[in-house]
């Protein structure tokens, strides 16, 4: 009886840390100054875990088509990024993409309008 605890226990001690560093650093946003902003515009993004251990690029996407944005600033808890100049105006979802050995798109809850 008492061996067969064994394997169980190392099972646990080995997937605890993984399940702490997925939820530790999940980057979340919150909001975006301003709202919407023309090609070339400049426009901040707050929230949390945003810095660079944990967000290694960041899209707009209108669910089809995904543009990949220059970032000037980063920090855990903002984001500068300057609107692609080869975007057409409309409505988009900030994604990011994660860091880390299984990166992933994460849509984010914040839009902007690009005009």
């Amino acid at each position: 009886m008492r061996l067969s605890v064994i394997p169980l226990i190392l099972a646990a001690l080995v997937a605890v840390p993984r399940l702490v560093e997925a939820q530790a650093a999940f980057p979340r946003m919150t909001a975006v100054e301003p709202a919407n902003g023309k090609a070339g515009d400049i426009l901040n993004v707050t929230g949390e875990n945003l810095g660079k251990d944990n967000v290694a690029q960041v899209f707009l996407t209108d669910g089809k088509n995904d543009f990949k944005v220059e970032v000037t600033e980063q920090a855990d808890t903002s984001i500068k990024f300057k609107i692609p100049a080869d975007i057409k105006p409309g409505r988009f979802s900030l994604m990011v993409l994660t860091t880390g050995s299984q990166p992933k798109l994460i849509e984010q809850p914040v839009k902007v309008t690009v005009e």
